[in-house]
């Protein structure tokens, strides 16, 4: 999973250095797909994000679609994917295929007024670095560029599968909140300043959350009412 990292515009640079987020191009398409297959065992052979759903996302939003490289080898090792919706918060609760037009980015409206977060993914080797932060930070930079409203997500609570047979997904989730439990997912997404907002049942085939996601919001400080 080999790229240029001399030719790109840097986004963010790690802290300790190494790495840098750079936007995702059409040659990285094969390492995305390598590198959800690495980050997402458990997904179905239908679910999980393929080189062509890379290139259809670059192509609908490119400035969302962000890599970090490792600046030392030009490995792509970690990745976040994001399109722009309206967003109606009463209204939440949509399958992650329906929000992402078949995780395709067809749904991707150029006025939306919220990031949504459809994917981040650490290789499994380049863990515990800092770099779904370092991703993070270049969301929000992209938010505060774009003058949005904040950035939503279905969070996967990764580790409620375990436990699906002695508590409802709801008490799970009070649970991490209170963090009385530790999710692999959410108790990090809540430690970056995300709160929940609701449960979204049968939002991914997935076993280990009980196919559950978790509807979570971090609102921009900054953000400007645009004038009507």
């Amino acid at each position: 999973m080999t790229a240029s990292v001399t030719d790109r515009p840097v986004l963010a640079t790690h802290k300790r250095g190494g790495y840098v987020v750079v936007q995702a191009r059409a040659e990285d398409a094969p390492a995305l797909e390598a590198l959800q297959r690495d980050c997402f065992p458990d997904l179905s052979e239908g679910e999980i994000a393929t080189a062509k759903h890379f290139l259809a996302q670059q192509s609908n939003f490119p400035e969302g679609q962000l890599v970090v490289l490792d600046t030392g080898t030009g490995r792509l090792v970690a990745s976040s994917s994001d399109l722009r919706l309206k967003v109606n918060l009463a209204h939440y609760a949509h399958p992650f295929f329906e929000e992402t037009g078949e995780n395709l980015f067809t749904t991707h409206d150029p006025e939306g007024d919220w990031l949504y977060g459809a994917d981040i993914s650490v290789g499994s080797k380049a863990r515990g670095r800092g770099l779904a932060a370092l991703l993070y930070g270049a969301r929000h930079d992209l938010i505060r560029r774009l003058n949005l409203r904040g950035h939503v997500a279905g969070a996967m609570p990764k580790g409620y599968g375990a436990v699906a047979d002695q508590m409802p997904i709801e008490q799970y989730v009070l649970d991490v909140i209170r963090r009385k439990r530790r999710d692999p997912v959410l108790s990090v997404q809540l430690k970056r300043g995300y709160g929940v907002w609701g449960i979204i049942p049968n939002y991914l085939k997935d076993d280990s959350c009980g196919n559950f996601g978790v509807f979570i919001i971090w609102r921009n400080p900054g953000y400007e009412e645009k004038a009507r």
